[in-house]
């Protein structure tokens, strides 16, 4: 047999059948990847391109100014307030410091400086007509009500608007005066004041530590010439019995006898009216009304008594502020007042009572001018009270404006700082309200506003109205159309158009 050799191996060729396949994918992908590159090539070229090479129309657009912008507000149908607003301070309509003098010390014949012997009211106590608020050198101080302050002694024979005042004072207590007139310090007034005292627990001072014995002298004096009458009468009618023809003698002597007498029994009669209790300035306080409430104390028991023992706040309760000079014009007596205490949220209504006509003197700080009180006690005759008006809010160089409330105020507003917006103008009722921008005057003098279509931009859509302004207030002013043009609430008014 004839021996056949295997076939020999076949080796891998990459020229061979699977090396071309191999081959054209790889030449393909590369053929891909520069078409691609060369698409992104040409994009940015023509982005390029597009951004540098522009059309004519392009370019004039782009050089034009861009479209103007419209402001435009709405028309609002609202009652329109002017108003003020300022801070203002809850205080009482009158402030008293009590500074009793050496009255009391001298009535007790201690001398020297007087020394705080009670104290009946500790501050925050309120106090009604009658009580005593402090003892010193063993000496009462109490309160009467009246608007005028103590500026002197009252004493019997005394006369005067601060005697009617007492008076007034005691018959409200309940001790009347008799039938003495009023503003007369007589024998009534007199009792009275002796029944006051003794209410109270003490003897009242004599007007005159030497009345006892000056109208034991003018006693003394009436009785000597009431003798004297009763001789010389004795005489003229011993003269008449005994026949003798001349009389004249003893009846010039009885002429001389009762003018005496009658001379006599006058300072009598004024040693009478002079001598009696009286009312020491040391000793009392009249305040404008009760309740009233010590606010301060500022001695203890034993301490000497310093100026201003005692501060008292009385009358009414009020808001006291201070305009500027650009707004005093503005506010007047009588226009409504909105109060806001910012610190509690408590609010309340008021009334403008008074605007100063003259402004605050500014060496006299916060509180110059601030007060509606009676002006000072009896400090120049040593009296025990003066009056410092509560002055809070207001400040040097405004006018002093008080506002009073309408109804009581809360007890926790007492001192406090509040907002104060006084309504200065109002239009009463509804009326269409534009911004003051948004009202022109035309060459024409006709006054418009021009009312926006739906597209505010659109000019052909807008038009015209003539309206009538009323009151302004807060940058928005009153309008009325006129010839029963339309315009209402909701309508869109062109207020202001910026240009380039």
């Amino acid at each position: 047999m004839k021996h056949q050799e295997p076939p020999p191996e076949q080796e891998s060729d990459p020229d061979g059948e699977h090396g071309g396949v191999l081959g054209s994918l790889g030449r393909r992908r590369r053929i891909l990847v520069w078409v691609v590159a060369g698409a992104v090539a040409l994009t940015g070229a023509g982005v390029v391109l597009a951004a540098t090479i522009r059309s004519p129309a392009q370019v004039a657009a782009d050089a034009a100014p861009p479209p103007a912008s419209v402001l435009a507000d709405r028309v609002e149908r609202r009652v329109l307030t002017s108003s003020v607003v300022v801070r203002g301070t809850v205080a009482a309509e009158q402030s008293l410091t009590v500074s009793p003098g050496g009255g009391a010390a001298a009535a007790s014949g201690a001398g020297g400086k007087p020394v705080v012997t009670r104290v009946n009211k500790q501050p925050g106590a309120s106090v009604q007509a009658g009580e005593v608020l402090v003892e010193v050198s063993g000496r009462p101080v109490f309160a009467l009500a009246g608007a005028l302050p103590v500026y002197r002694d009252l004493k019997p024979g005394a006369t005067g608007k601060d005697v009617g005042q007492l008076q007034e004072g005691l018959k409200a207590l309940g001790h009347p005066v008799g039938k003495d007139p009023a503003g007369t310090y007589g024998a009534g007034t007199k009792a009275a004041v002796t029944a006051l005292y003794a209410a109270l627990g003490y003897t009242p001072r004599p007007a005159d530590p030497g009345d006892a014995e000056k109208l034991q002298a003018a006693e003394d004096a009436a009785d000597a010439a009431q003798r004297a009458v009763t001789t010389a009468k004795a005489a003229l009618a011993k003269a008449k019995a005994g026949g003798g023809s001349d009389t004249s003698e003893a009846q010039q002597q009885l002429s001389f006898a009762q003018a005496d007498l009658a001379k006599a029994n006058g300072r009598l009669e004024s040693a009478r009216s002079a001598a009696g209790p009286m009312v020491p300035a040391d000793e009392l306080v009249f305040v404008k009304g009760f309740p009233a409430r010590v606010d301060a104390v500022k001695a203890s028991v034993g301490d000497p008594v310093p100026d201003g023992l005692l501060t008292l706040s009385a009358g009414a309760t009020v808001i006291r502020s201070s305009l500027p000079a650009h707004q005093k014009d503005l506010v007047k007596a009588g226009m409504k007042v909105e109060v806001l205490s910012e610190a509690t949220g408590l609010s309340a209504t008021g009334t403008v009572a008074s605007v100063a006509t003259a402004p605050t003197p500014a060496a006299a700080g916060p509180a110059a001018g601030a007060g509606s009180g009676t002006g000072a006690g009896a400090g120049a005759q040593g009296g025990g009270s003066g009056e410092n008006p509560a002055g809070g809010g207001q400040e040097p160089g405004g006018y002093a404006l008080t506002v009073t409330p309408d109804q009581a105020l809360d007890a926790r507003l007492a001192g406090q700082g509040v907002r104060l917006t006084v309504t200065a103008a109002s239009s009463g009722e509804p009326v269409l309200v534009v911004p003051l921008s948004a009202v022109s005057a035309g060459a024409d003098g006709r006054t418009t506003v021009t009312v926006l279509g739906k597209d505010p931009a659109a000019v052909d859509g807008r038009r015209r109205v003539e309206v009538r302004a009323g009151m302004s207030a807060d940058g928005m002013v009153q309008v009325e159309p006129v010839g029963g043009a339309a315009l209402g609430d909701g309508d869109r008014v062109l207020v202001a158009q910026a240009k380039p």
